[in-house]
């Protein structure tokens, strides 16, 4: 795949597009020029996902409260699980905030090139444009699904019923920043897998349900039995949802070496990811 660079030649070109020098390149100032493009793509994602909808962008929220009601009845009043303190509507509604975030950003990177062959075939641009209006869009949803989230957050801080926050607080945008690298890493690689093998995407979909309940997200790393702890370990979203929590309610324990494994993996598939991807941008559009 090419690059796009602006240089001025003896024949009065301004633009030349050229051979990436290597499957690791990542050049943040073509990126920066494409941002007027990344817009439009953000824009084009919220219009295509609600247009010809009666409720709109009320969506963003009714859906994870609708998720938050049925984990309250099931998991807390039938299950009669932990929250460890938290109040049910704000451990579930948190939760399923980033988890949503995590698997709808995954999935969306993951047919990259699968949705976009069309478009791939007609016209140079970065491809790792659409990896990050996908990111990009769903920052939209989920901020504002934590404008919902506080308001929950204030009226039981009000009641009483939880610990007035501390400065931890700031350090939850780097949560989501943590959350979108691994979605967006493990996405680029499933993207790239799929140029090849294609039931791969149904795969990964079923995947992302069992995924989830192997997660803390309906449930605290508490309530997990002892010999049972180790595959929270190495689940990479388990560590960066426990420590939100930690952060915003100020309960749990965060488990230290989990965090450092989580944000390993998290690198290592970010790094990965970005490579296969470079590499099937050349080929894919032989492949399709």
């Amino acid at each position: 795949m090419a690059a796009k660079g602006k240089t001025k030649d003896s024949e009065g070109w301004t633009t030349i597009i050229k051979p990436r020098s290597g499957f690791f390149s990542l050049d943040i100032r073509e990126l920066v020029h494409y941002r007027d493009l990344i817009g439009l793509f953000v824009k084009r994602d919220i219009a295509t996902v609600y247009k010809q909808t009666i409720l709109g962008p009320l969506w963003f929220v009714l859906q994870p409260i609708a998720t938050t009601i049925i984990y309250t009845f099931v998991f807390g009043n039938l299950a009669g699980l932990s929250t460890d303190g938290i109040p049910r509507t704000l451990f579930y509604f948190g939760g399923t905030m980033l988890w949503h975030y995590f698997q709808i950003s995954l999935l969306n990177i993951s047919d990259t090139f699968i949705l976009n062959a069309a478009l791939f075939n007609k016209v140079y641009f970065p491809r790792l444009v659409i990896p990050l209006s996908k990111i990009m869009s769903n920052l939209i949803a989920l901020g504002i699904q934590t404008v919902i989230l506080l308001c929950f957050y204030i009226y039981y801080l009000a009641k009483g019923m939880i610990i007035p926050p501390s400065f931890l607080i700031l350090f939850i945008p780097f949560i989501v920043i943590w959350l979108g690298l691994l979605a967006t890493g493990f996405g680029m690689i499933i993207s790239s897998l799929t140029t090849k093998y294609r039931d791969l995407r149904t795969l990964v979909t079923f995947g992302m349900s069992l995924w989830m309940y192997a997660t803390p997200v309906v449930y605290p790393i508490s309530q997990i039995p002892g010999k049972l702890k180790w595959l929270m370990m190495i689940n990479p979203v388990s560590a960066p949802i426990e420590l939100f929590r930690f952060l915003m309610f100020k309960t749990g324990n965060p488990n230290w070496i989990a965090t450092w494994i989580s944000l390993g993996i998290c690198l290592l598939l970010f790094f990965i990811g970005l490579v296969l991807f470079r590499r099937s941008e050349g080929s894919f559009v032989d492949i399709a």
